[in-house]
């Protein structure tokens, strides 16, 4: 025990932010090259879009060189974001992603949606309440909502096997019922509901109905409902020839920020990044868009120690200003999106291990349980480590996912391009069938 720190510094000291992040610094420092490193690993377990990088960094690289920093950027702004650069996220919400006016006075900007999440949680929340996640759900969620705000995080199970969404996802208010229920039971108090969409991990989408209902079922029990669409343009074609019998009930992306403008209600809020759609995730850029007046000006009272550096801002201010460049980079994005996930599916289907169709994300959430002799978490974790280590192949553990059946892991398609992306699909073939052997 080091009576050097607080309590909390203790703790923080002895709780590991991923279980896979160990494994995750050592894999990229062997990582796979066809001439190179041709045995090297394939660390598929991050949520990074590097699909589209050479793209942006040829742009960021050609505007540096063209336009003067202005004096601006070496001086004090305002804490939720640069007023132009704020103006800029505003007309890109508006005309790329939410389809909606959106004025830059309910905007806030903070380095990185973790900043994002952490305060919007320390804003909303009080220490003990319950913030409900649809599971299975991105991991570190609970950190996030936790560390600093106290907050708990409540995984809402809606079905136990992958075939019960093959159809997307299937939370319902009668889910939502049952968990204000369980919570009230603990002498709890049901604070938030976050959804992400499209799901993180699923790749699922929640339509507009659905949306609609969850908002108002929400606001009529005080509940704050909060929809992270930092993957609201990582779209999958859904119409592509080998993809569309995946897809009997397709979804359009509908952003909650329409539903927000209808209902004018401060119990509604909205999260985005510039993370997973522009694979900016090191250039730390999240935002928050609400239109509850108090909340944006605590935010703005707190955000000071989370602020986004005033060059990045200038520089994806001149990035997010060109909207032939925004237009394009988006569709051969989700163009590249869409033939990385189908070098996935098509091994899938030919192994007949059975995965959630995603529409959206950077995500195949796939299931190994034939695998597990008994549904455990020690089992999966065998299968994990047993995976990378016989292959290099490292994928998103299903713990901390919040789920009942174990065996069920995340594959980001997105950290290698698609040629090195079928190499790791043809090691993991051959494990698979190796293990079916035995």
């Amino acid at each position: 025990m080091n009576n050097s720190l607080s309590q909390r510094g203790q703790t923080a000291s002895q709780s590991v932010l991923r279980i896979d992040f160990e494994a995750y610094f050592e894999a990229v420092k062997n990582l796979y090259h066809k001439t190179g490193n041709p045995k090297g690993t394939f660390p598929l377990n991050v949520a990074e879009n590097k699909l589209s990088w050479a793209i942006l960094k040829a742009r960021i690289e050609q505007l540096e060189s063209q336009n003067p920093i202005p004096n601006w950027v070496a001086n004090y702004t305002n804490s939720t974001g640069a007023p132009s650069f704020r103006d800029k996220v505003a007309s890109f919400y508006s005309q790329f992603l939410t389809g909606c006016e959106i004025h830059p006075e309910h905007l806030a900007l903070s380095a990185g949606s973790t900043s994002v999440i952490d305060l919007t949680s320390w804003i909303l929340g009080e220490p003990g309440d319950v913030a409900v996640f649809p599971a299975p759900c991105y991991p570190v969620y609970r950190q996030d909502i936790q560390n600093k705000s106290g907050l708990e995080r409540y995984d809402l199970i809606t079905h136990h096997h992958i075939e019960d969404i093959k159809n997307g996802p299937l939370l319902s208010i009668n889910h939502l019922d049952k968990a204000l229920k369980d919570i009230k039971n603990q002498g709890k108090r049901f604070r938030i509901l976050v959804i992400t969409n499209p799901d993180n991990p699923t790749g699922g989408m929640y339509s507009e109905s659905k949306l609609n209902e969850f908002a108002n079922w929400c606001i009529s029990h005080n509940i704050h409902m909060i929809v992270n669409e930092i993957y609201g343009l990582s779209l999958i074609n859904t119409q592509h020839p080998e993809l569309k019998d995946d897809y009997p009930t397709p979804v359009t992306f509908y952003s909650f920020a329409n539903i927000m403008q209808q209902k004018q209600s401060e119990y509604l809020h909205h999260w985005y990044a510039l993370s997973k759609d522009f694979g900016a995730s090191g250039f730390r850029v999240g935002m928050v868009y609400s239109l509850n007046k108090t909340f944006i000006e605590a935010y703005n009272n707190l955000n000071a120690p989370s602020m986004v550096s005033n060059y990045t801002q200038w520089m994806f201010e001149l990035v997010l200003s060109d909207d032939a460049f925004v237009e394009k980079y988006i569709h051969t994005n989700q163009q590249l999106l869409t033939e990385n996930y189908l070098v996935v599916v098509r091994q899938l289907k030919k192994l007949k291990i059975p995965y959630a169709p995603a529409q959206g994300s950077l995500f195949v959430w796939l299931d190994l349980s034939e695998f597990l002799k008994e549904n455990t978490q020690t089992l999966e974790t065998e299968l994990w480590t047993a995976l990378y280590k016989q292959t290099g192949i490292l994928l998103t553990p299903g713990n901390g996912f919040g789920h009942t059946k174990h065996g069920q892991f995340r594959l980001v398609h997105s950290c290698f391009v698609k040629d090195d992306l079928e190499v790791s699909m043809q090691r993991f073939s051959q494990f698979v069938e190796n293990k079916r052997k035995y």
